[in-house]
């Protein structure tokens, strides 16, 4: 997809590929399903998160 004027042009956070910020562009701010999954795949093996301390459960009998 070509930019046009007053679309913003934003780079894929996977792959680095550029991509055009619009409606029509189904995956962004990424490229593709792909990276989409890609980026998915870290968040749920740990390799990316949020830094902060460990929260511990305060009332463990409520599962």
């Amino acid at each position: 997809m070509q930019p046009s004027p007053g679309n913003k042009t934003v780079r894929c956070p996977v792959c680095e590929t550029p991509v055009v910020w619009s409606a029509a562009q189904r995956w962004k701010p990424f490229c593709s399903e792909r990276c989409k999954l890609i980026d998915l795949g870290a968040w749920f093996d740990e390799s990316n998160r949020i830094p902060g301390s460990r929260v511990t459960d305060t009332n463990p009998g409520n599962d």
